[in-house]
């Protein structure tokens, strides 16, 4: 009997000094108390997301990347099957051609009805002073000016040919530029630095226009959105400084950040969002967003939906507690 009331005591004893420990630890954990004028909430990080969809109904002839992959702007990611546009454009280049040597054709008429009209003139001219003199015909003069007359109306409708030709060519390149315009679209590039999510379509499959193919992470536009009080977000500024601190980084290092957006309406807080004061009471919205120039350095170590705790300061003249001072190794204060 006396041994069990022993080993009680020991017990009892070691599970009041490991709580003990446990609490020295955790205040040891602790952050100092934020000062007047720094306010934060709890969030996730988040990036927008930009869906890669041909503008033309047509096939997926290949997807040139996967889930998980990196992608730069530009980047073509996917292409969709050109067979007949590039059987058009091949037609339409061809008609091109022949418009074009039409324009050079008429061209050329216009040199010789040109040469044609000078003739007549000189003729006319000529014949001028030898009928005054009575040494050609009246009859003959007016021959010469009807030809003089026709090579005129000649040069003119050739003019008018030139002309018509030349919007032939104009439509024809159009035509041609149309298709290209197409086929570039064919061409399905990432308008973003980001990182791909979904792919939504398989090699062979037929989408309609506007059919999703990938699904990408737009890394250039990361943030945090918080849901502050309205006492809080009163006072916050577009521009404000801002920190942000991943939950796997705690107490490690702090992200530095910008407010881009406080909502201009006052809202009920969504359930995922963790706040201190009670659910029911109007929030409002704050977008915090991180430099993209600080993303793009540590492109590959950026993840979203990662949750963490967004700082706002409200007040330049406050300065951040030193555990928000913190930075990841390499990064500038």
């Amino acid at each position: 009997m006396g041994g069990n009331i022993v080993r009680q005591v020991i017990l009892g004893a070691i599970i009041v000094a490991g709580l003990a420990g446990g609490w020295q630890w955790w205040q040891s954990q602790q952050q100092s108390p934020l000062p007047e004028g720094i306010v934060f909430g709890n969030g996730r990080i988040e990036a927008d997301q930009v869906d890669i969809s041909p503008k033309y109904a047509g096939r997926v002839q290949k997807i040139l990347v996967h889930e998980g992959d990196l992608v730069q702007p530009k980047q073509v990611i996917a292409k969709m099957d050109t067979a007949e546009l590039d059987a058009e454009i091949d037609q339409a280049k061809a008609q091109l051609a022949e418009a074009e040597a039409a324009v050079k054709q008429a061209e050329a008429e216009i040199v010789q009805r040109q040469s044609e009209l000078t003739l007549a003139k000189q003729e006319l001219t000529r014949a001028l002073p030898l009928v005054r003199r009575g040494s050609l015909s009246k009859r003959t003069l007016d021959q010469r000016q009807s030809r003089r007359d026709t090579a005129v109306a000649a040069v003119n409708a050739a003019k008018a040919n030139l002309v018509t030709q030349r919007r032939t060519v104009d439509a024809a390149r159009a035509a041609v530029n149309r298709i290209q315009t197409q086929l570039d679209d064919a061409l399905l590039k990432t308008p973003v630095v980001g990182r791909v999510l979904y792919r939504l379509a398989q090699e062979g499959e037929v989408l309609a226009a506007g059919g999703k193919v990938l699904t990408i992470v737009d890394l250039s536009e990361v943030y945090m959105e918080i849901f502050l009080p309205s006492r809080a977000a009163t006072r916050v500024s577009i521009g404000a400084a801002g920190r942000i601190v991943p939950d796997a980084a705690a107490s490690q290092f702090a992200i530095p950040a910008t407010v881009r957006f406080v909502a201009p309406e006052a809202q009920f807080t969504p359930k995922q969002v963790e706040t201190l004061s009670e659910r029911e009471k109007l929030m409002f919205r704050v977008k915090v967003k991180i430099p993209q120039e600080l993303v793009i350095k540590h492109i590959e170590k950026v993840k979203t939906g990662m949750r963490g705790v967004a700082y706002v300061r409200l007040d330049d003249k406050v300065a951040w507690p030193e555990f928000l001072e913190k930075r990841y190794p390499g990064d500038p204060k």
